[in-house]
């Protein structure tokens, strides 16, 4: 085996190279543009981006790009090695480059350094700077123009120069979402399969339930045990025992947590499952029936009755401050008290919370702004095609009288079709000129965070900076979600099919 320290030699003009491995080629990037070596860490996919970007990954609490030398170069890609790793690059932006495996680091006195173009026997896709042979075993090793490469891989289309956008990476959602504030926002889950609701504006997120909480010794059946939200304990609460109802003989992986404020301090309602996110007409909102009221001292949990899809559907309205017994309260209170921060501080803190949507696509996660969300339901089981129309759409389908366009937002994004129907969920969403229902494989999670949380999308083209509108590292918990821009989902020629579609349909149905 050749000694990876045979061409460490110690000369003043020398020239320090990490040698690496892509198939049976030999390759050298400057040692001065590695920052680091580390093995291929997990990757959340990026839409729409050039093959060669496998994705993003969180390192030690930075979003970073990560590219493939493979399709940098224009090699087909193979599955992963268990000698890949990845080079985490500084060339004027951080990105990590993964090899099939990396050699040794060598240094080259200049004299030993080819230079001349024609003498490099470059390959198709190749850019080099140069070559040079290794005295240990006399292979010739080709040094990569990795600026070069990038640049060609992710390189901007010419046009006018695009703002960058920061902080939030969202700008006012006023801007591109039409107002729905007439509208009541509902997050509604089941219990005892029953199905309830909360204000969107009383819950803070929804969370998968953890596999991992704190049991209370001697704690009554309510409290069902605590975990961690972000460095701070979170006491979780039975939504089951909070409404009369029997606990669960067992979980079955559906639960949620409901995270919101109660007495100031932060408590999770564990629900069975969620269920969806629901724009409510307040004329179809009723309050509860006198009767029903008078029976529990006028103190009823349920505020209201929301008469969804024409009577059929009716969700029943949680009144939060009548969820909870004087006790609990009065407990709560105390647990807010000894928090280091002051309650009024998040209350405070609220005017610079954003608020999201997140659902799945295979093993990806993406989010989309509340305001674009109207409603989620299930998907219909009849979907009319439409002739001559793109693959992504899917078809029509007629929601409460009116003509919805459905898009496959995998086939969109160019995944492969689901073969699961179940958990697959519709988002109708709704932005400046259109309105549409996205089919997606589940809804997971909405969280309520701060804006500076949101950190710049990868500037790598404009594509990814028009779709991919930030991004969401949740560090503590592994996840990296990708915030898109609900008006670029479709391309521009897509919003204009989109568009003769919409008016042809109000022109038949004139």
């Amino acid at each position: 085996m050749p000694d990876p320290r045979a061409d460490l030699v110690d000369l003043p003009d020398a020239l320090s190279f990490l040698t690496l491995r892509v198939d049976d080629r030999r390759y050298a990037l400057r040692a001065a543009d590695v920052a680091e070596i580390v093995r291929v860490p997990a990757m959340t996919r990026v839409p729409q981006s050039p093959g060669a970007l496998l994705g993003i990954a969180n390192l030690r609490g930075s979003v970073l790009p990560v590219a493939s030398l493979r399709g940098l170069l224009g090699l087909e890609e193979a599955g992963m090695r268990a000698t890949a790793r990845a080079i985490v690059l500084d060339v004027g932006t951080r990105v990590a480059v993964v090899a099939d495996a990396v050699d040794a680091l060598v240094t080259i006195a200049p004299d030993r350094i080819q230079t001349n173009q024609t003498e490099l026997g470059a390959e198709p896709g190749e850019r080099l700077s140069g070559s040079f042979q290794t005295r240990s075993d006399d292979q010739a090793v080709k040094i990569l123009d990795i600026r070069n490469l990038l640049d060609a891989a992710f390189s901007q289309r010419a046009g006018p120069q695009r703002q960058v956008r920061r902080s939030s990476g969202l700008g006012n959602p006023a801007d591109v979402v039409e107002n729905v504030a007439k509208r009541e926002m509902l997050v509604t889950f089941e219990v005892a399969g029953q199905e309830f609701a909360l204000d969107l504006e009383a819950v803070q997120e929804i969370l998968p339930a953890p596999t991992v909480r704190a049991a209370v010794p001697r704690a009554e059946a309510l409290v069902l045990g605590v975990t961690s939200l972000r460095g701070t304990l979170l006491p979780l609460l039975s939504l089951r025992v909070l409404l009369g109802f029997p606990l669960a003989a067992a979980a079955d992986g559906r639960e949620k947590v409901v995270v919101m404020n109660v007495a100031g301090a932060q408590v999770g309602l564990v629900a069975d499952q969620a269920r969806a996110i629901v724009a409510a007409d307040p004329g179809l909102v009723d309050p509860i029936p006198p009767v029903l009221a008078s029976r529990t001292g006028g103190e009823s949990r349920i505020r209201a009755i929301y008469r969804g899809e024409a009577g059929r559907r009716l969700i029943s309205i949680l009144a939060p401050e009548q969820l909870f017994r004087e006790d609990v309260m009065q407990r709560l209170s105390i647990q807010r008290d000894r928090q280091d921060t002051p309650a009024a501080e998040p209350e405070r803190a609220r005017g610079n919370e954003l608020n999201f949507l997140v659902f799945r696509l295979r093993d990806d996660e993406f989010a989309l702004p509340i305001d674009a969300v109207e409603e989620v339901a299930q998907v219909p089981a009849q979907v009319t095609r439409v002739p001559k129309t793109p693959k992504f759409l899917e078809g029509i389908v007629n929601l409460r009288g009116s003509v919805l366009p459905v898009i496959d937002q995998r086939r969109r994004f160019d995944m492969p079709k689901s073969d699961q129907s179940e958990g697959r969920r519709l988002l109708v969403i709704k932005t400046e000129r259109h309105r549409a229902g996205l089919i997606v494989d589940s809804v997971s999670d909405v969280l309520r965070i701060p804006a500076d949380s949101v950190e710049p999308a990868p500037d790598l083209t404009d594509d990814i900076g028009r779709l991919v509108r930030g991004v969401i590292n949740l560090e503590q918990s592994g996840r990296i979600v990708l915030v898109l821009d609900p008006s670029e989902l479709l391309t521009r020629g897509e919003r204009r099919l989109l568009d003769t579609f919409q008016a042809e349909s109000r022109q038949a149905s004139a």
